[in-house]
């Protein structure tokens, strides 16, 4: 199962990466020569001549949105982006000073070499195509089918995400395969095997026949064809290799399961023995892949999709082993592309950043580079992100909310009236098991054994890909190790694990404008308040209910609550399917996708506004006083949260978005949440038959 995660529009970069994790991402934009800018939330900002009960995301956003346009080299622009820029900016100067002195952490001296070598644009181009050569003539030299599976091993080895299972798929080479919790078993680590193998963001990029998904499709096989020109295939080979390519990624795409029916853990939880594995797909050595990964012995495999499979033993069958060499000759460019020479990233930037979701330049070259070193040695560069920006202080008073927050879902639950005693029991005991990790892991990765040199960029992706994938596949057969994080200090985001029942709040979000030090509790509970309660929920939405306190995927709810559940999420999913006219014509949100997300967001806003009354009550304060600024602490709390979602967002990465990314889109993320809350009706004196009212008002949580 995909980890919940928080997705602010901040963080609408993650959307690319989580898609499309071969893409550098686009955001935040940055002049090097200029400080980086945090925004602070301002109630001043405004626009009073607009009406919050008709549009409370203008009201909140327009004089922000007016005033911040996106910047030529991203796809969005938002309140959070400076944070983005300013977190970047502090690790490139760590990265820096570690390339430039002589270092006696071990740790510190690789991420300097890291940088040295991700830096050296000249020594990059001098090597051309050099670093990919030999796994091109690898390919080249294959004499039957049966050995693609060890030159699977080895794209899996030398590419990110062959152990990352998302939302849509794995993004990676035929399919993904790591160690994954067991489903039934939450206290140990089993094998996984999970569909993957296309190089577009999901299935519907290949199946649908729209005419703009007719023209993408286009467009990526003419892609296709210039990346393996500059690979060194004539023009009339390259087409031919290019239609192969779309032919075996189709195909894969229909055997896919969609990404609706892959939301319910039950779907996924597949389980079989080697055996029938084997038995699944015989044309894949899987003894020879176990062993080249080195695998330990596993009680039984997690098959996500046996579908698919039955599907690509079918292709494996009918496609000549020149097509899928052809095919793997693409993987490897494509995998490469962003680590090569100059010609090879333009192309790649060219259409999937530009085409598929908007940018129109690409990033300076430091950022790229602060970007790959966070992915590959983030624990080393996350050390002294956690130094230089994230206080005692700060650790101290982020828990106090997030305590708070679970006693008003405690409450909360205790207060439902559709809920039976004996599932409000089962409930409190899994709120009570929820672990709180806020800021850093309690032990730091060791990356002794990972071979880092300054001369050899994509040889340095290599490495630290084989170590993070052959550490995740060394879990294989062993208890679980709860201290684990999967995502870096730095990372501006925040994420639930169902199966390890936590909450996990990297330092990189913890800072201005989603949780100030200089600002009081009414604007931190509406910012960052509301993405605790969010996560919290997660533990609790449509899929975070099927598993219990432990972790295991067991129905704990009574037959008749899980019906009463059911009800009140349609409502939601209802509510959220919906046009997106800045995607384009025609294109529609599906409640279902996003139907977890939009449930922890009308959830999370309600506990954050519990617990502030609380805090303020403790104070001798009411929601409804005002401040010095001449707003109530019940405005404040809205306006701010509102702003921390504040974004110009370009209509190519909405449509991405949109098919992809089970978060609804920023300005849904606000109206649709305050037009189901009484509490923000009585904000803003508004009244029945206004947009900000909705008759039909959904509540879960």
């Amino acid at each position: 199962m995909s980890i919940s995660r928080f997705c602010a529009a901040v963080i609408l970069s993650f959307s690319i990466v989580a898609v499309a994790p071969r893409i550098v991402a686009q955001s935040a934009a940055a002049d090097p020569t200029k400080e980086p800018k945090l925004e602070h939330f301002d109630p001043a900002l405004v626009d009073k001549t607009l009406d919050p009960c008709n549009d409370f995301y203008k009201y909140a956003c327009n004089k922000w949105l007016t005033a911040n346009p996106i910047p030529a080299d991203q796809v969005y622009w938002s309140t959070g982006s400076g944070l983005e820029f300013w977190n970047e900016n502090l690790l490139r100067e760590t990265l820096e000073a570690a390339s430039k002195n002589s270092q006696s952490n071990p740790a510190q001296e690789k991420i300097g070499e890291y940088w040295a070598s991700c830096m050296d644009e000249s020594g990059i181009e001098a090597s051309g195509l050099k670093p990919i050569q030999p796994e091109l003539d690898r390919i080249a030299a294959l004499k039957s089918k049966r050995e693609i599976t060890l030159e699977i091993a080895r794209l899996h080895h030398m590419f990110p995400g062959t152990w990352q299972y998302g939302d849509n798929q794995t993004d990676t080479s035929f399919f993904g395969f790591t160690g994954q919790i067991d489903y039934d078993n939450a206290s140990m680590v089993v094998a996984q095997i999970d569909q993957g193998g296309l190089s577009l963001p999901n299935r519907d990029y290949y199946l649908k026949t729209d005419d703009k998904s007719k023209d993408l499709l286009a467009k990526y096989r003419a892609h296709i064809q210039k990346m393996l020109v500059l690979a060194g295939e004539s023009e009339s080979q390259a087409a031919t290799d290019a239609g192969v390519v779309i032919e075996i990624e189709t195909a894969m795409a229909q055997a896919q399961m969609d990404n609706i029916k892959r939301r319910d853990p039950k779907n996924v939880n597949n389980k079989m023995t080697l055996a029938q594995v084997h038995e699944l797909t015989p044309s894949i050595d899987w003894d020879a892949y176990l062993k080249a990964v080195k695998a330990p012995a596993s009680d039984h495999f997690i098959v996500t999709s046996p579908d698919f499979f039955r599907a690509e033993e079918k292709l494996l069958n009918q496609q000549p082993l020149d097509h899928w060499q052809s095919y793997m000759r693409w993987q490897v460019i494509h995998g490469a592309a962003p680590f090569l020479n100059k010609a090879v990233v333009d192309e790649n930037f060219d259409f999937f950043a530009r085409t598929l979701a908007g940018a129109e330049k690409q990033l300076p070259r430091w950022r790229r580079c602060v970007r790959t070193a966070d992915r590959d040695l983030g624990d080393a560069l996350g050390q002294a992100y956690v130094d230089r920006a994230f206080p005692p202080d700060s650790k101290a008073r982020t828990i106090q909310m997030v305590h708070a927050i679970e006693a008003a879902l405690n409450s909360d639950i205790q207060s439902l009236s559709w809920m039976s005693p004996a599932t409000k029991e089962q409930a409190v005991v899994k709120l009570k098991g929820i672990e709180d990790k806020i800021g850093y892991p309690s032990h730091w990765r060791d990356y002794s054994s990972v071979s880092i040199v300054r001369d050899s960029y994509l040889n340095n992706v290599a490495q630290a890909t084989s170590f993070e994938f052959e550490r995740w596949v060394a879990k294989i057969g062993k208890p679980v190790d709860r201290a684990e994080w999967t995502m870096t200090p730095p990372t501006i985001n925040a994420y639930y694990d169902p199966q390890l029942n936590t909450i996990n709040f990297p330092a990189g979000i913890l800072q201005p404008p989603f949780f100030d030090p200089t600002k009081d509790d009414a604007v931190n509970y509406g910012a960052i308040g509301m993405v605790i309660g969010h996560e919290i929920i997660h533990g609790f939405d449509d899929q975070g209910r099927k598993f219990d306190a432990q972790g295991n995927l067991r129905d704990w709810w009574t037959p008749e609550d899980g019906k009463q559940y059911d009800e009140r999420g349609k409502c939601i999913s209802d509510e959220y399917t919906q046009d997106v006219p800045d995607a384009g014509p025609g294109v529609k949100q599906n409640g279902l996708l996003t139907q977890g997300e939009d449930t922890a967001d009308n959830g999370g806003i309600h506990l954050a506004l519990n617990a502030l009354e609380a805090s303020l009550k403790k104070q001798g304060k009411s929601l409804d006083d005002k401040g010095a600024d001449g707003w109530t602490y019940r405005q404040r709390f809205f306006l701010s949260n509102a702003y921390s979602w504040c974004a110009n967002v370009r209509p190519e990465i909405t449509r991405l978005i949109v098919t992809t990314d089970p978060h609804s889109m920023p300005i849904f993320r606000i109206d649709n949440v305050i037009s189901n809350m009484s509490e923000f009706q009585l904000a803003f004196g508004c009244k029945a038959g206004q947009k900000m009212v909705r008759a039909n008002a959904c509540r879960v949580w």
